[in-house]
């Protein structure tokens, strides 16, 4: 009898653990397309135009996990421009919204990824509940991987120059802040 208590206590737990495994928001970004499909957890699912990295500014590609979340970070290279409901995910890369919601569905961006300033809220409060997974697929025409690795039709040059794709892009946090959340307390710390 204690035998079969253990085995249906281990069963009910190994069945919450990979329920809880489960249980965060799935973010698949497709760079060729310029959308992201987003699933949570708890089932709510989106699809939103977005702005990846224009050329000579790429977006990397892989899976990654949220690093950071700030609800509103001004980038210190581009005009102290706003970038709310950021989720950096990879260095000074970030999901964050924009107000230019005209390039919506095309490059246009330094390499984040830019949403609809309510749809990066949406996201924001979701990944801040459940976590998340952010996947990115694709390429845009003469794209490189920011490891460096070359597609089909990559240029020379941009395989040459993949390495510009790794470096800074002088978003948040200048390149000799130790931390994010340093840079966050105070941008013009060194």
């Amino acid at each position: 009898m204690r035998f079969i208590v253990k085995l249906l206590l281990g069963l009910g737990l190994f069945v919450a653990a990979q329920t809880q495994a489960f249980a965060y928001v799935r973010v698949d970004i497709d760079l060729t397309s310029q959308t992201m499909h987003v699933r949570s957890g708890s089932g709510a699912e989106y699809v939103w135009p977005i702005s990846s990295g224009k050329p000579g500014h790429l977006t990397p590609r892989g899976v990654f996990h949220p690093r950071a979340l700030y609800t509103m970070v001004h980038s210190a290279k581009y005009n102290n421009a706003p970038m709310p409901h950021s989720i950096f995910f990879h260095g000074q890369y970030a999901i964050h919204g924009a107000n230019a919601v005209g390039a919506l569905g095309r490059p246009a961006s330094h390499g984040c990824v830019r949403l609809s300033p309510a749809a990066a809220a949406t996201l924001f409060a979701m990944v801040q509940r459940e976590g998340a997974q952010i996947r990115i697929i694709g390429s845009t025409v003469g794209s490189v991987v920011a490891h460096g690795h070359r597609h089909r039709g990559a240029s020379a040059y941009a395989h040459n120059h993949a390495h510009k794709a790794q470096t800074a892009l002088g978003y948040a946090a200048a390149p000799r802040a130790p931390t994010l959340e340093q840079w966050a307390k105070d941008p013009a710390a060194r």
